[in-house]
């Protein structure tokens, strides 16, 4: 039992942004069933509101467009309102981006990957960390991708922003280690997600072609990368910071 309470995030305070989509909301899910609250920040009302109901009386939903400061700041405000100490915040809201090299994307298309992506990452950390260092440290997670380290076709614009985070992460790791908050990055590999079917039309597309590019032969399920989150999260990864953890179904190691 001593080694499943390591794990285990009662009473701890968690943020995570995204929290309407797939991946977001199975990270939220997870964090109630290990014992959190969560306040999940979605731009999308209805997906934000989803996710707090089916957690239940622990969480809140809170509508929020990362790539805003006013917006963050807003946000930051009413949920320290609610959870002054903060433990915990995964950075997961991303838009749809666009396909494309650098010869085909407009740089409006760009900057607005590198604004949710990126700048909701910086953004949200500082306006979340003052509370979480208060609280006397904690664990900030972005979300980035096996693409922030491999290359992906006509995807230089979500290559490149997911790289970003990884180097955040390793340079927030060094700056707030001191305080006790650890700062790490997860990555995902394709996983079965509304993103996918956006991209390829349907889910058996991807299953078919990109399924076999990892070497368990299978896309991810958001659950799966849930739980890389809560290890994460918890005292359990308490000599992990400044790294990069690939839930990847194996895809960058060949």
């Amino acid at each position: 039992m001593a080694h499943a309470d390591k794990y285990s995030l009662a009473g701890k305070s968690a943020i995570v942004t995204g929290a309407g989509n797939e991946i977001g909301r199975a990270i939220a899910l997870a964090f109630a069933e290990a014992g959190a609250s969560v306040a999940c920040i979605d731009l999308d009302k209805a997906a934000a509101e989803a996710t707090a109901t089916a957690i239940g009386p622990a969480a809140i939903a809170v509508i929020c467009d990362v790539s805003s400061e006013s917006d963050v700041e807003a946000a930051a405000r009413t949920i320290l309102a609610k959870l002054p100490a903060i433990h915990i915040l995964v950075n997961g809201a991303a838009g749809h981006d666009p396909n494309g090299s650098v010869l085909d994307l407009s740089f409006a298309e760009w900057n607005k990957v590198f604004a949710v992506n990126v700048a909701g990452a910086f953004l949200m950390s500082r306006a979340i960390m003052p509370a979480m260092i208060k609280a006397g440290g904690g664990s900030i997670i972005h979300i980035a991708s096996q693409l922030g380290s491999v290359a992906g076709t006509r995807r230089a614009a979500y290559c490149a922003s997911k790289g970003a985070l990884i180097q955040l992460a390793k340079a927030m790791a060094t700056d707030y280690a001191a305080q006790n908050i650890r700062v790490n990055t997860l990555s995902p590999g394709a996983a079965e997600t509304e993103r996918l079917v956006k991209r390829f039309g349907d889910m058996d597309t991807p299953r078919r072609t990109a399924g076999p590019k990892h070497l368990l032969k299978r896309l991810g399920q958001p659950q799966e990368i849930a739980q890389a989150a809560v290890f994460l999260a918890s005292d359990a990864s308490s000599f992990m910071t400044g790294a990069d953890l690939l839930v990847d179904g194996g895809y960058n190691a060949t």
